[in-house]
């Protein structure tokens, strides 16, 4: 038995946009695995408040879904010519990536110092 995710294809759409009907099972798996990923990397996610997991497995998702889905695998920038004109675009997550980001590691608790001293001495 899976676990629920953190958020639903509704969140996403409030956050970003409607999406199709294909695009709203591709979310859904997403959502499932961007789930999965809090819960695998991230210690003391249990912590967390909803409404920040909800939040944050939304905005792995949304990056996932940027990507161009007619792109063919691997491209990472794109350049197109027109007479003396030229554009050239470079693509931040190409291959579609699930991952979350510093803040966002950083919004749950991970990596965030701490401070604290031992008494190596023992003496009261």
């Amino acid at each position: 038995m899976s676990a629920a995710p953190f958020a639903t294809v509704g969140d996403l759409e409030a956050r970003w946009r409607g999406l199709s009907q294909a695009e709203q099972s591709r979310a859904a798996v997403l959502i499932d695995d961007a789930s999965a990923l809090i819960r695998d990397t991230v210690p003391g996610w249990e912590g967390v408040s909803e409404e920040t997991l909800r939040a944050i497995c939304c905005a792995v998702v949304r990056r996932a879904m940027g990507v161009g889905v007619d792109m063919p695998a691997g491209i990472s920038s794109v350049c197109e010519t027109g007479g003396p004109f030229s554009q050239q675009v470079s693509f931040a997550n190409p291959t579609g990536d699930l991952y979350l980001t510093r803040a966002e590691k950083a919004r749950m608790g991970v990596s965030v110092a701490t401070a604290a001293s031992i008494d190596l001495l023992g003496q009261p």
